[in-house]
């Protein structure tokens, strides 16, 4: 493995300084011998990729803190937290994915241009181009329509010839557009042909206090009506934080599964008796089904699924075994990708591999006995939202594959998983807008919908 060699100058400029930024903790203690970009100096590059004994965080983690006297490496255990060790490692990763990351192509579609990944070309087409403001989620209905929330409130139709209706649905719930809050998810119920069904999740409150809830009604005459309530936290429960309010549904056999953020409550997705951080199990009339995980745990809400959740804003099933998978926002760095399993803990903010938006060091631990870790994660932060298995006949060796989609990397990734394992990924988009939902249409092409431009496009195999 590279060693941080050890110089004059990073000998007389040990400072310990409690929750120093990162960038400024590389500066004082690495840049001498590292460069101040990185790419090396006295001691090797910390961003070619390069690591002879291993990239992972617990060797780059032990290397920093336990040095290595024969390659004049210090030790830094006894002068740097292990919280700012942490950091550093972080900073580490993030620098060197991004060099990484400028070297290699990535597909960016160019108008009408052919875009090529490693198993299928595409192009890109625009579906929906004007009139949508900052929309959120896309969903199908079995007759054709489709329909679109945008985040101040709106729900919207999109006719089955393609036609975005102007005028919105009228008389869904009041919706509190506050922070990252607003009108979120919508989906259709798996019967929807025979019930009509229509779920919403939203921010709902009053005077800043909300907190993420879920309803269900129809659509009838292009108004809302039959309204149910199927989640409503207790008003005790609402936070003025305009952060974290998760939300995604998937129906499975009669129950709807759906996650509410922590609301930047932090320790509060570890306490049981709180519905912030916490992934949800209900039939889906809203009933608590008898044999949830923490049925019978004094105190806790009856309704939980899993907790340790930060702000998960893609769920999805594998119908191949049943297995529910989440995407969740880390901090800086540290967005995940979760198997979400029954009574699990998913650890935050016990664990994270990420650190805090301003580079001060978050925590040091990135595991812990009885919390379960990601299948992955992704440093620097993809900013993860929207998340569907490809299963439509367009892109056949795409059949299974997860896309993930992403708001600050713009992007679309095409992961692979086998036995519940990630076995490998690809950035199949890249750079045409921050990506909010993606989803596999009826049609067989994909539906991305995109924020900075307010669009929706298509993902078209190059055949057509």
């Amino acid at each position: 493995m590279r060693y941080f060699y050890l110089c004059i100058l990073f000998v007389t400029s040990f400072a310990h300084a409690k929750n120093e930024h990162a960038d400024a903790l590389y500066s004082t203690h690495c840049a001498a011998c590292h460069g101040a970009e990185l790419g090396g100096g006295v001691g090797g590059s910390l961003i070619d990729g390069i690591w002879k004994h291993g990239a992972s965080n617990d060797e780059i983690t032990r290397s920093i803190a336990k040095g290595n006297a024969q390659m004049g490496m210090v030790a830094w255990e006894e002068k740097l937290s292990a919280e700012e060790i942490r950091a550093l490692v972080i900073y580490i990763q993030e620098n060197e994915a991004k060099a990484i990351a400028q070297k290699q192509q990535v597909p960016v579609p160019k108008g009408n241009e052919l875009t090529r990944t490693q198993l299928h070309d595409y192009r890109l087409e625009i579906f929906v181009d004007k009139g949508l403001v900052n929309p959120w989620a896309i969903a199908f209905l079995s007759d054709g329509r489709k329909l679109v929330t945008e985040k101040a409130g709106q729900l919207r139709i999109i006719d089955a010839n393609g036609e975005l209706d102007p005028k919105p649905i009228t008389g869904i719930p009041k919706v509190m557009d506050h922070g990252q809050g607003g009108l979120m998810e919508v989906a259709a119920h798996p019967d929807f042909s025979n019930n009509g069904w229509i779920y919403l999740g939203f921010n709902e409150g009053t005077d800043s206090k909300c907190i993420t809830a879920v309803v269900r009604g129809k659509i009838k005459d292009h108004a809302w009506v039959d309204q149910e309530w199927i989640y409503r936290p207790d008003r005790k429960f609402r936070s003025d934080s305009g952060v974290h309010f998760g939300t995604r549904f998937v129906f499975h056999e009669g129950y709807l599964y759906f996650p509410i953020g922590e609301r930047s409550g932090m320790m509060e997705a570890q306490q049981l008796d709180n519905p912030k951080g916490k992934m949800f199990r209900l039939h889906d009339d809203g009933r608590i089904p008898q044999d949830n995980p923490f049925i019978n745990t004094p105190g806790a809400l009856a309704e939980i699924w899993s907790y340790g959740h930060r702000n998960p804003q893609g769920l999805v099933m594998d119908a191949r075994d049943g297995a529910l998978y989440s995407t969740e926002h880390g901090p800086r760095g540290g967005d995940e990708l979760n198997l979400i399993q029954a009574g699990k803990n998913y650890g935050w903010p016990v664990i994270s591999y990420g650190m805090n938006y301003d580079g001060t060091p978050l925590v040091s631990m990135t595991e812990k006995e009885g919390m379960e870790q990601p299948l992955v994660y992704w440093v620097p932060s993809i900013a993860v939202c929207g998340l569907d298995f490809y299963t439509g006949d367009l892109f056949p060796k795409w059949q299974n594959d997860l896309l993930v989609g992403g708001l600050a990397s713009q992007e679309v990734r095409r992961v692979r998983i086998e036995n519940q394992k990630v076995v490998s990924q690809e950035i199949i988009l890249k750079n045409v807008g921050r990506v909010r939902d993606v989803a596999t249409g009826p049609d067989g092409k994909i539906y991305v919908v995109l924020n900075s431009p307010d669009q929706i496009v298509q993902m078209v195999p190059a055949s057509e």
